[in-house]
């Protein structure tokens, strides 16, 4: 049997997420993931679903092919933590760039203006396929504070993406 009308219109307005935690010192096992369990509890209490959460070391390779699986076939939010400052191993807005069909500037931009030390974030956004990425500090308070600024826009934006129309 199919879906009703009613069940197919749940599982179309069903904000789905999925959180990327880029960090050599968790993946070694040195370092506790604050950020990532951070995002999951607090995209879950904003009403998403959210799908998976995967730690890989920083680089850009290896954020450029988590990404990739990540978004493929996917209709929802991807969320990086960590990588987006100045040190010499913070890859990640390179791997998000190379994986990125169009940036969205104005959401980095927004990140950013969310704390005074958002000025040094060099964190990306945009979209591949149907799925919004957005790199946020590797920090949870910062992580949270980026995600915060903007989840009043989200579903919006993911209804646009997913090509439902909406309201202007």
């Amino acid at each position: 049997m199919g879906q009703s009308a009613s069940e197919g219109e749940n599982h179309r307005n069903t904000l789905e997420a999925k959180v990327l935690t880029v960090s050599d010192g968790v993946v070694a096992g040195s370092r506790e993931d604050r950020s990532g369990p951070a995002l999951v509890e607090r995209l879950r209490a904003a009403g998403y679903q959210v799908l998976e959460h995967r730690v890989v070391p920083d680089g850009r390779e290896e954020v450029a092919e988590a990404l990739v699986e990540l978004a493929e076939g996917f209709a929802g939010l991807i969320v990086t933590s960590g990588g987006t400052g100045f040190g010499p191993r913070d890859l990640t807005p390179e791997g998000t760039l190379v994986v990125l069909e169009r940036e969205a500037p104005g959401l980095a931009e927004a990140m950013r203006a969310a704390n005074p030390l958002g000025r040094l974030s060099r964190g990306r956004a945009g979209t591949r396929g149907r799925a919004l990425i957005l790199n946020l500090p590797g920090s949870a308070a910062g992580a949270l504070e980026c995600l915060e600024a903007l989840l009043d826009v989200l579903p919006h934006a993911l209804r646009l993406l997913a090509g439902q129309r909406a309201g202007h």
